[in-house]
Parts: structure tokens; sequence; C-alpha cells
């Protein structure tokens, strides 16, 4: 499947197992995830991801991505499946 089949380019979101879903969302959450795990990012900076990655999970959850993928920061890991 082609990213265009599952959501083509005149739209911007749509719905996965009940949950909007943004184009986006995805790359959001690996940019939001490399400034969490990174030990010299600015504090104010990790707090802002760390808010992000919340807000996306329940969009992530519904299209399946921690089915198929796991993270391997034992920290981050441990911090998506709390939430």
């Amino acid at each position: 499947m082609r990213a265009e089949q599952l959501l083509p380019d005149h739209l911007n979101q749509d719905e996965f197992n009940g949950v909007t879903v943004r184009k986006g969302t995805v790359g959001a959450f690996l940019e939001n995830a490399r400034i969490w795990v990174t030990l010299s990012a600015p504090e104010a900076n990790k707090m802002i991801a760390e808010h992000d990655i919340i807000d996306a999970l329940p969009a992530l959850r519904a299209i399946g991505i921690f089915d198929v993928f796991e993270i391997r920061d034992a920290a981050l890991r441990k911090f998506v499946e709390s939430n």
C-alpha cells in the first residue's frame, strides 16, 4: 500500500478505529520522541514533546503502530505504555 492510498493528497485526516488521525501524526511522534530521549535537549522542549506525545497516543494506537513497532528506548517505551 502506498501512502496516498491510505490518505490521499486532498485529505489531511481520516478516521481509524473511531479516532481521527491527521497526516503527520507519525512523523511528529518521531520528532517528539527524539527530543524526549535527547539528554541535552532543553527541559522546556522535553516537556512540550512529552505533552505532544501523550496527545498523539490515541491516534497512534488507533492505527496500530505499537502492534508493529517497538520503541527501542526503554524509558520512552515505559512512558508510552503508562499513558
